[in-house]
């Protein structure tokens, strides 16, 4: 059973909490009881019981980058889940490149589980039972975390195993370095940083090559086989550059 420390400070009425978090999890009472105690702290909470509404709600936020209601800071996730369980989250969040903060809440307690769920994105693991107290300090120091890396390294743009480094103006695939011409360096660079967004050709010749170029748009459609062929393991199969039939190019 959950427990919650009777010693603990009273909440704050005035404490202002911008950052959102999603719960995730399947028992009411325990669900509840993290929402209340996170809610006294200041948090917004949207609170799930399934993990294909959770998955729902986090592919809103990615589908819609601009739409700041549907943002969240962390995930507050439950291992044993309906419909989804929550491993398989974290899997498809970190191979989307999608960078939340996870924390898993498990009753599993032995090293093996614990390192499972690090070991599949994961940035920290709670077993049950555990107190309030403790999972509110937990998410504390997450979201700071967060924050202080987004703060410090947001010139660093990163998907699956391509890396951006804005400020040094050069890219790596694994521990590779990969060599770009400027023009190639550019698209990357704003692909990466709307991934799953479809620009038209045209869109694309404004951003990168100007409103006054007056070449054709199938220079566009060059160097997209020029940056294939220098990250894709099959350029002929495209899993970072993709062709959006009619529309133009996503990049993931």
């Amino acid at each position: 059973m959950l427990s919650i420390d009777t010693n603990q400070n009273p909440p704050n009425s005035s404490v202002v909490n911008t950052h959102r978090i999603l719960v995730v999890e399947d028992e009411d009472v325990i669900r509840d009881m993290i929402v209340l105690a996170l809610e006294e702290e200041g948090y917004d909470i949207t609170a799930v019981s399934d993990g294909r509404t959770a998955l729902n709600l986090l592919q809103q936020e990615e589908e819609n980058p601009t739409a700041t209601a549907t943002e969240f800071d962390m995930l507050v996730l439950d291992l044993m889940l309906p419909q989804v369980n929550g491993l398989d989250i974290c899997r498809l969040l970190r191979y989307h490149g999608n960078i939340i903060p996870i924390l898993i809440l498990s009753a599993k307690a032995s090293e093996t589980d614990r390192v499972l769920g690090l070991e599949v994105g994961a940035d920290d693991y709670l077993t049950k039972p555990f107190s309030m107290r403790e999972l509110v300090a937990r998410c504390r120091a997450l979201i700071r975390r967060q924050n202080f890396t987004s703060s410090s390294s947001s010139s660093v743009k990163q998907f699956r195993d391509i890396t951006l480094y804005t400020q040094e103006c050069r890219v790596t695939l694994g521990e590779q370095e990969v060599n770009l011409s400027p023009k190639e360096y550019r698209l990357l660079e704003l692909f990466m940083s709307y991934p799953r967004r479809v620009w038209s050709r045209d869109q694309l010749i404004e951003q990168i090559w100007g409103p006054d170029f007056l070449g054709d748009t199938k220079t566009v459609d060059v160097h997209i086989r020029w940056l294939r062929e220098k990250l894709e393991q099959d350029p002929s199969q495209p899993q970072y550059l993709i062709t959006v039939r009619g529309f133009g190019y996503r990049f993931g």
